[in-house]
Parts: structure tokens; sequence; C-alpha cells
């Protein structure tokens, strides 16, 4: 049962799942996905740690790098999915993958491929600075973030692109058949588009229909039926369109 408002840190049952590492759990003692997420954007679940980058609900954005700043996780694993590169993600979120992709192609879309998944901090290093040299860092920024505020170092984000036969780019997912079943099905397996159109000014980031955030499907589903279009808002907190400093 869901314990009252500001009293639930205090329940030993939520607090017992808090402890435990379980985060199914937690969202559950919360009373379900919308529950917790309204518990936590009023600040009645103040003990949700929305900056442990081992929770399924970390928010990392250009105001909120990793702690410690080279966080690697402990259960990457492949995704039996067609992949482009060496792409790994945490476990969770790689059964969740591989379950949207199969059930795309068993729909009639057609394939999805992972292009890019898990990133260490000394990846997004070089991957970032390829973007400040081809576009200067006010341009790179819109489209990269610097090394230890990068979703893809949770093991939590997935870039997908669309294939038939050989593989498109991510700029063709948004117009193809798959991209269209991802925009409307993905939450169901607890993944979200995390950069949404028109919602720079939250997320810093230009639109990335391919970008794929795994939220686990009890908050997924919160996501979704909230009409939610940023992590940010869906727990309340403040935009993060820049960097500190």
């Amino acid at each position: 049962a869901q314990a009252a408002g500001s009293a639930l840190c205090d329940d030993p049952g939520f607090a017992a799942a808090l402890a435990s590492g379980d985060d199914s759990a937690v969202i559950a003692a919360a009373g379900g996905g919308a529950a917790m997420r309204t518990a936590v954007a009023t600040g009645a679940a103040a003990c949700v740690p929305l900056d442990d980058p081992s929770r399924v609900w970390v928010v990392v954005n250009k105001q909120r790098p990793y702690v410690p700043v080279d966080h690697r996780p402990a259960d990457l694993t492949t995704p039996d999915v067609r992949t482009l590169n060496d792409v790994s993600l945490r476990a969770a979120a790689a059964d969740a993958l591989t379950a949207l992709v199969r059930d795309a192609e068993a729909a009639g879309v057609g394939q999805i491929a992972a292009e890019s998944a898990f990133r260490s901090y000394s990846t997004q290093q070089s991957t970032y600075a390829g973007h400040v040299n081809d576009r200067g860092v006010e341009g790179a920024d819109l489209v990269s973030a610097r090394p230890g505020f990068s979703e893809h170092q949770s093991g939590l984000a997935v870039d997908v692109v669309p294939c038939d036969g050989g593989c498109a780019t991510l700029d063709d997912l948004a117009a193809s058949p798959q991209g269209a079943w991802v925009a409307e099905h993905a939450w169901e397996y607890g993944w979200i588009v995390r950069y949404e159109a028109g919602r720079t000014d939250v997320t810093g980031y230009v639109p990335e229909p391919w970008h794929l955030r795994y939220i686990g499907q009890d908050l997924a589903r919160a996501y979704h039926e909230g009409a939610w279009t940023t992590l940010e808002e869906f727990f309340g907190l403040p935009p993060a369109p820049g960097y500190a400093g």
C-alpha cells in the first residue's frame, strides 16, 4: 500500500525497499509509477536519490553529472538485437530492447538495430571532442553531452536505426515505419524518447527521436499516460538547457 504524502520516506516498507536496491520494489511500495513520480516531484519522497546512477530513475543532464564522474555500470550485457557497433546495456535495459525489437519485427514494421548504447567516460571524451572539432563548442553542446554528463554512460540509453537489409542512419528513423512504431510503443517496454522536438529549452538538446532512455515499465507507463515530454518535468526538476558556469 502507498504511504501517505510526506510520510513516504518514513514508511518502513518503503525504506526497506529503497535500502534493498530493488527499484521495482521501491516503485511498488510507493503505490506504482504514477504515485512515485508525484511523491518525488512534489518533494514528498526526498529520500529517493535521482542522482544515483545505479537506479533506473537516475536523471543525468547538463546540470546533473555522474558521481563519480567516471561511473561505469556493473551489469552491462549485449542485447540480442542487430548491432552496428560494440553495443552493451544494463541487463534490464538489454532485455527490454530485445523485446521491443523482436515485437516491432513481428508487427511487420521492419528491423531495428542498435547503433550506440553504453559509452564510457573516456569514450565520451573522444565523441564530444569530435563534435567540437566539427561544430564548435556551442554547436557540439546541442547534439552531444560533455564527458560525465551523457545518458549513454548510464547503460540505460540506446540510439536505434531502421534497417531494410542494410541499415539507414539515425536521421532516417523518424520518417520510417520503425520510427513511428517506436514513438507509439516504446513506453510499453520501459523506454521513453528522451529528447523530443520543441523541448531544447528544458533538455538542452535538439530533437533525437532515435535516443531511447530506459526507465522501466512502471515509470514509462506513468510518463506516457501523463503525456510528459521531458524527464526533468516528470520528476519536478528545473530545466537544464546549459552547463553551470
